[in-house]
């Protein structure tokens, strides 16, 4: 399946392997990933697709605001991956 913004990634590689993000953009073969606790909108982690897989795609309030450009902040990101069940994050909340 292909990634698109708003979806939810699990990282497979590097630091940050287990941890759940939220796809902000898009940029050929990288895209922009926060979690609004460790990577925080401000600035996004830019991470190949490789080293990423597809979890979810999650229609809620914070997608919804990443589609439509609106403003978003950091505290929704971290209730939304909580709410996912953020095996691979035990203090995603907060």
């Amino acid at each position: 399946m292909d990634i698109a913004r708003s979806d939810i990634v699990k990282a497979t590689a590097g630091r940050d392997k287990g941890r759940l993000f939220f796809v902000l953009e898009t940029e050929g073969d990288f895209l922009l990933l926060a979690d609004g606790k460790t990577r925080r909108l401000e600035r996004p982690k830019r991470k190949k697709r490789k080293h990423v897989a597809f979890q979810a795609r999650f229609d809620c309030r914070a997608a919804e605001k990443i589609r439509g450009g609106e403003k978003l902040t950091n505290s929704e990101l971290r209730k939304t991956l909580a709410q996912l069940g953020g095996d691979g994050n035990p203090d995603q909340e907060g």
